[in-house]
C-alpha cells in the first residue's frame, strides 16, 4: 500500500497518514545550454588529462623520439627500453632499492594514518563539545593554514632538532600530523553530524571513545578518505633531504631524482621515473576516489 501511495506523489508520515511528497526545483536548460555545457567540460577534461598522456608517452618513446624536434605528442614507435634501463641504474645503487621502498612505505603510511587519526581526534571535541577557548583554539589551526611550509621550514627544523629525532623516520611522520587542513576539514564535517545521535548513543551506554570510533568516524568516511588523498600525495612526494642523512633512510623519491639528474644519457630512464612518480598517487585516489563517491551517497543525515 505504502509503494502505491508514493507511486502517486504521497508518503506516510509517522502516524500513518499521507503526505505530498515535495517535488524538488526542475532546472529549465534548453539542449543548446546542455551541448555548450558539455563542450566546455570536454575541453577542459582535454588539458587537466594532456600532462599525463605526455608522461605516459615520453616513458614509452625511444631516445631518438624523446629529443625530436618539434616534439610530438604520441609515441611513434613504442618500447620498454626506459624501464629496463631505469632497472639497471636502480641495480647500481649504494643501497639496494627495495631498501629506498620501505622507507617510502613507512614514511608515507604512519604519516598518512597518524594525520587522519590526530586530526579526527582533535577535531572531535572542538565540532561537539563545547569548552572555554574552543574557539580560540579553532581560530589559531586556521590562522595557521594561512603559511606556506617554506615560511615554517626553520621553526620546523629547529624543533625536531631539539627533540632528538632528526636523522629519524619520524623527522618526517611527526610533522605530517600537525597540518592544519586536516583538522579543520575533519570539524567541519563532524559539525553535520546531528547531536540527536550521540546524545541516543550515549544513553544506550556507549563510551566516549565508542560514540567518536562507532559513530562519528563512519560518518565522516569521505573526509577522511580525501584527506588520506591530500596527506599521501604530500608524503609520497618528500625526498627528506632537509632531515635525513643517512642513506639508509631516504625515501624511493630521492632515488628516483638522482637518477633523474644524471642528464642527456640518462633521458629515457628519467622518462620512466616521471611515469611512475606520478602513477602511484593517481592510482590512490583512484581508489579512495570510488569509496569517496559511495559514501557520499549513501551517508546524509538530516535532523
Amino acid at each position: 500500500m505504502s509503494s502505491g501511495i508514493k507511486s502517486k506523489g504521497y508518503m506516510l508520515d509517522p502516524k500513518g497518514r499521507p503526505i505530498k511528497i515535495p517535488k524538488g526545483k526542475k532546472i529549465n536548460r534548453s539542449p543548446a545550454g546542455n551541448m555548450l555545457l558539455f563542450i566546455m567540460m570536454a575541453i577542459c577534461g582535454l588539458f587537466m588529462i594532456l600532462p599525463i598522456v605526455m608522461l605516459v608517452n615520453n616513458a614509452l618513446k625511444p631516445p631518438e623520439e624523446l629529443f625530436q624536434f618539434p616534439p610530438r605528442l604520441f609515441v611513434r614507435n613504442p618500447t620498454l627500453d626506459n624501464f629496463a634501463d631505469l632497472f639497471i641504474l636502480m641495480g647500481e645503487t649504494w643501497v639496494p632499492f627495495s631498501r629506498y621502498i620501505l622507507n617510502t612505505v613507512i614514511i608515507t603510511g604512519g604519516g598518512v594514518v597518524g594525520h587522519v587519526l590526530v586530526a579526527s581526534l582533535a577535531a572531535y571535541p572542538l565540532a561537539k563539545r563545547k569548552f572555554p577557548g574552543s574557539k580560540v583554539l579553532f581560530s589559531v589551526v586556521v590562522l595557521s593554514m594561512m603559511f606556506s611550509w617554506t615560511v615554517t621550514q626553520i621553526p620546523n627544523y629547529m624543533i625536531i632538532s631539539w627533540l632528538g629525532i632528526n636523522n629519524t623516520y619520524l623527522a618526517l611522520i611527526l610533522p605530517a600530523w600537525s597540518f592544519g587542513i586536516g583538522l579543520y576539514l575533519m570539524k567541519q564535517f563532524m559539525e553535520q553530524i546531528p547531536d540527536s545521535i550521540i546524545e541516543s548513543a550515549r544513553i544506550d551506554g556507549a563510551s566516549e571513545f565508542g560514540v567518536f570510533w562507532n559513530i562519528v568516524m563512519p560518518n565522516v568516511k569521505p573526509a577522511w578518505l580525501t584527506l588520506a588523498i591530500f596527506q599521501f600525495q604530500v608524503l609520497w612526494g618528500n625526498t627528506g633531504g632537509m632531515f635525513l642523512r643517512d642513506e639508509e633512510l631516504k625515501p624511493m623519491q630521492f632515488a628516483m631524482q638522482q637518477i633523474m639528474a644524471g642528464g642527456v644519457a640518462r633521458a629515457g630512464a628519467s622518462a620512466a621515473v616521471g611515469f611512475i612518480i606520478a602513477a602511484i598517487p593517481i592510482t590512490f585516489f583512484l581508489i579512495c576516489q570510488s569509496s569517496i563517491f559511495e559514501t557520499m551517497t549513501t551517508s546524509g543525515i538530516k535532523e
